[in-house]
């Protein structure tokens, strides 16, 4: 039998702890004497257990791992081709993957001379399935955005996407084998970084494609960061770079909120470390992460307008479990994912996304990583302490002196796009990439000289969905995309 998920400790506890009291009259009334015929029962309790539905769903759930199902992202997957690199991927925090893949897909015809290549990032768990294609007629997850006429026209451009090192959609990741002993990597996999993952794009397009110059990059969320990457690191292999919701380095609001579903994952005991891979998922885990990003992914406004404080079924009393309707929402989204994507990719692509910065001293200090000799220590490739002393409260004098030092780096960071146009677009409502982060991108460009930055903000009015805005504002997203893309051609 596997072990229950965490969250059943809460329903075992409960039960022990009725077991404890009826062992405890029992235990009394044997010790009464000859009179224990004629005592009294007990009295009832003054209210009846609470049941916990949810939680008998979790543990129903784990128990059907024994014969399935089996997490999606675990069965063959279809529909994209496999660019294979048979030569090292040295890393910025100075591990290694020996050999990678990436899985990609694309739509539309590459022109003679190949111009019209425009390279689509994904966010944190997406595919390389943007689009829907003959080899995979599903709908993709930017499908209203990619075809004739929309957002990213291929009638006029060649369209690439892949999915990101680090993930579990046929690129090299964590559920990986690792070529040294034939095993998956699982947390052996090493930390990689945005300009990890780019990098590896940049060598795919010109060893796979025979593309040297992109003519965009395009981006949104953590594809804004990767748009922003690619084109600082191979400004002379992109005309153009659009990067939407992103910013130019990652804030302590946004990582908190990625520390704390890291947390909840590793929390559950089917993690294992990272080790769980056939056997029980960790989808309890999963399933918590998830409803907390999908907090960060919506705006306050709009929840407001579409649940209010509505209960599923107001008939029913209050109880622990879901009950409000936006409660039943956060459920019903994290069932949804919790086998959808692999928990591990969850872990590491999160945090690629937390160590995103734009920053000079960044980039030298990685160059100076990649090109030290990489060493595999008795330790593991992960090697982790935790502070010698907790955090202590500190003046904000210092941290006002590290914010100016931290600009100027940017700054310096972002020199190499002066010569190249880019779009940033930000929506008010965003609680995860505020719109201010957008506008620092715009400031940078800018001060470091670049005279071809467009900016966008959608205000409340015309966008309510916060970050997924980048997914549901076809028109609002699309037009000014398609505008900025098909300047000058």
């Amino acid at each position: 039998m596997p072990r229950l998920p965490f969250l059943s400790s809460l329903r075992y506890a409960s039960s022990a702890a009725t077991l404890r009291a009826s062992a405890s009259v029992a235990s009394a009334s044997t010790t009464s004497g000859s009179n224990s015929s004629s005592a009294p029962p007990p009295p009832p309790p003054s209210n009846e257990p609470m049941r916990f539905p949810c939680l008998d769903a979790i543990e129903r759930r784990t128990k059907s791992f024994d014969s399935g199902p089996e997490p999606t992202y675990s069965k063959n997957l279809s529909g994209f081709s496999l660019f294979h690199s048979p030569s090292p991927l040295r890393l910025d925090y100075g591990g290694i993957l020996p050999e990678f893949d990436i899985a990609y897909e694309t739509w539309g015809q590459l022109s003679h001379d190949r111009s019209n290549a425009v390279l689509l990032h994904t966010g944190l768990s997406a595919s390389s399935h943007a689009r829907s294609h003959s080899q995979n007629p599903a709908p993709g997850w930017w499908e209203k955005f990619i075809g004739p006429g929309l957002a990213i026209d291929t009638d006029k451009f060649f369209v690439i996407c892949t999915n990101v090192i680090g993930g579990c959609y046929g690129s090299s990741g964590p559920s990986s084998i690792d070529p040294a002993d034939g095993n998956r990597y699982a947390t052996r996999f090493p930390i990689v970084t945005v300009d990890d993952m780019t990098r590896a794009q940049y060598d795919f397009i010109q060893k796979e494609l025979g593309i040297s110059r992109l003519h965009a990059s395009v981006g949104a969320s953590m594809g804004g960061m990767q748009s922003l990457s690619f084109g600082t690191q191979f400004p002379d292999a992109v005309g153009r770079v659009v990067s939407i919701s992103g910013c130019a380095r990652s804030y302590p609001s946004s990582i908190a909120m990625r520390h704390a579903q890291r947390q909840v994952l590793m929390a559950d005991p089917n993690w294992q470390r990272g080790f769980y891979y056939d056997t029980v998922p960790p989808h309890a885990g999963m399933k918590l992460a998830r409803e907390i990003a999908t907090i960060t992914y919506r705006s306050g406004p709009e929840w407001e307008q579409r649940f209010g404080r509505k209960r599923a079924d107001p008939r029913q009393p209050p109880a622990l479990c879901a009950d409000f309707l936006i409660e039943t929402y956060l459920d019903h989204q994290g069932e949804k994912f919790c086998l959808e994507y692999d928990p591990n990719s969850l872990l590491y692509v999160s945090k690629a996304m937390d160590l995103f910065d734009l920053s000079a001293s960044f980039r030298e200090q990685a160059k100076i990583n990649r090109a030290a000799p990489t060493q595999v220590s008795d330790s593991g490739a992960g090697a982790c302490a935790l502070p010698s002393k907790p955090y202590e409260e500190q003046s904000d004098v210092p941290a006002q002196l590290e914010f100016h030092e931290a600009r100027s780096e940017l700054v310096e960071g972002v020199k190499s796009l002066n010569d190249t146009p880019v779009l940033v677009l930000g929506v008010e409502s965003d609680i995860l990439f505020p719109s201010w982060q957008q506008q620092e991108i715009v400031d940078v460009l800018r001060d470091a000289g670049n005279k071809q930055v467009e900016h966008l903000e959608l205000s409340y009015d015309i966008s309510k969905f916060g970050h997924d805005t980048f997914l549901l504002s076809v028109n609002e997203v699309g037009g000014p995309v398609k505008k900025f893309l098909e300047q000058d051609i």
